[in-house]
């Protein structure tokens, strides 16, 4: 068997930070998918590829992995970039502005 771990990447719908901490443990496939001649619905004989498990931190991730004798591969996560502004819509509107906001 061999696993891949990793921490998530926020969608793209999120706006926030929230289970982006934790460190996640996913099976690699060790079949293809195949898919089935009379509904066309993909199956898979592999049951390791629905497990997905959630550690706190990559060192419980990594003991687990070494525990079960299952070889894995750590994914390191990409630093967020730094040009984020500061604020918001609300500060449009704030009172501290100093000049006048329009278009």
């Amino acid at each position: 068997m061999r696993a891949r771990i990793y921490q998530p990447a926020r969608t793209a719908m999120q706006s926030g930070t929230a289970k982006t901490k934790t460190w996640v443990l996913d099976f690699v496939p060790s079949s293809a998918r195949s898919v089935d001649p009379l509904m066309g619905w993909t199956s898979s004989d592999d049951m390791n590829s629905q497990v997905r498990l959630r550690f706190d931190s990559r060192d419980a991730a990594e003991a687990y992995a070494k525990a079960h004798g299952i070889d894995y591969s750590v994914t390191e996560p990409q630093a967020r970039k730094a040009n984020i502004r500061a604020g918001g819509y609300g500060e449009n509107f704030a009172t501290f502005r100093r000049g006048v906001w329009t278009h």
